[in-house]
């Protein structure tokens, strides 16, 4: 099937709450008898969502050990991909601290230079001052009382004399303020230089065991490959991962459905107007034969950069954030009347469980975990556990 592009990547705004009207995250709107301060809410609130990720944790462990008993190979590489992920988001923290250690250095040699600037002009004033005092000799005070002036002469002359004396303590004082300033800025400057220093040296040891990790994975997925070859079960292995995601979601709209999404514009009526969740290129189609025909897409696949930054849909919770067979690292967007959103395949996760996401929110990058073999993005939509075409449901392209 030939690739449809969608237009380049773009920042979308997240859209306004305000229009959204949910319910608490755990519980009712309204406070209940035994409960009348916030704080007391908040707790219980933040007590019942912890439970609730207790529970899916609970349900990921049982699937994870299902899981391994059936395949001991996809449990080692969703440890390599899982430790790949945190060396990828380890990495990007180092990144942004060396651009902001960097920028702060810039900033701090930008102010010492204009330091010195002012050092030099200020010691200039100063010297020009002490040579004035030299050539006018230490005893012209005494001549001036001796010389027989008029009184109102001498006076403004006197004066004169004692404004030149503070200015130049003034000047002497503001000379030694900026040697002082001077000192502390050259002290920064070394300390963001050490800075910058060992962030390179992490940095470069945590790519050392990304690559360490990478090279794992490599042959994590040549084992798989060659026993699925050797097998014969490629289509077996894609039905039990789609058991398994079955499983999930019914298993997270049980866990959720005590704690229901409500809104004044609900996830069904914007069918055909929500806005792709990357910018990509179609690579895999909704209901493609896949394996010989025998197994079909259920939701599309778009080739995209690593990296990429993959955005929610519309407004939601966040059911999932974790890695699972055949999806690699995926989020499951929970947006009420019993539609989810499912992104897979990411590179790193943005977000976690029980959180609320609005439209154009970042909550994962584009990646090849689950064992792909390129970059991109799976992209899935849900009425309960039935998958849904999501061409008829997303239409605008990203920045559009």
């Amino acid at each position: 099937m030939g690739e449809r592009e969608y237009p380049a990547d773009a920042t979308l705004a997240p859209m306004s709450y305000r229009s959204l009207l949910i319910l608490p995250l755990l519980g009712l709107a309204a406070a209940s008898p035994g409960q009348d301060s916030h704080g007391e809410q908040a707790k219980v609130k933040e007590q019942e969502l912890e439970e609730v990720r207790e529970r899916i944790s609970d349900l990921k462990q049982s699937m994870d050990a299902a899981a391994e008993e059936r395949d001991r190979l996809t449990a080692e590489l969703q440890d390599l991909e899982i430790e790949i992920s945190k060396h990828r988001m380890r990495l990007k923290e180092i990144e942004r601290n060396r651009q902001y250690t960097a920028n702060k250095k810039k900033e701090l040699d930008a102010e010492l230079t204009e330091r010195q600037k002012h050092l030099d002009e200020e010691s200039g004033a100063l010297a020009a001052q002490v040579r004035m005092a030299y050539m006018s000799g230490s005893e012209e005070k005494i001549k001036l009382l001796l010389n027989q002036r008029d009184p109102a002469t001498l006076g403004r002359l006197m004066a004169y004399y004692r404004y030149l004396n503070d200015y130049r303590a003034e000047n002497i004082a503001a000379v030694i303020d900026e040697i002082r300033k001077l000192d502390e800025l050259r002290s920064q400057i070394a300390a963001e230089e050490a800075r910058l220093k060992g962030l390179a040296d992490t940095r470069y040891a945590e790519l050392s065991k990304l690559n360490t990790s990478q090279e794992s994975r490599k042959t994590v997925l040549a084992s798989l490959r060659r026993k699925i070859d050797d097998e014969g079960k490629e289509v077996d292995r894609l039905a039990a991962q789609e058991n398994d995601l079955t499983r999930l979601i019914a298993e997270l709209t049980s866990i959720l459905s005590d704690y229901p999404i409500t809104s004044e514009q609900p996830f069904s009526t914007h069918k055909g107007r929500l806005t792709w969740p990357v910018a990509g290129t179609l690579r895999h189609d909704f209901g493609q034969p896949r394996v010989g025909g025998k197994v079909k897409w259920n939701g599309v696949v778009l080739s995209a950069p690593r990296g990429r930054e993959v955005r929610a849909v519309y407004h939601g919770r966040v059911a999932f954030a974790d890695w699972l067979a055949g999806m690699g690292l995926l989020v499951i967007v929970d947006h009420g009347e019993g539609y989810m959103t499912l992104y897979g395949y990411n590179e790193t996760i943005l977000t976690n469980t029980g959180d609320w996401v609005a439209p154009g929110d970042a909550i994962a990058t584009v990646g090849d975990s689950g064992g792909q073999p390129q970059a991109g993005l799976y992209f899935e939509l849900r009425r309960g556990t039935k998958p849904e075409n999501p061409r008829r449901w997303v239409t605008r392209t990203p920045g559009g």
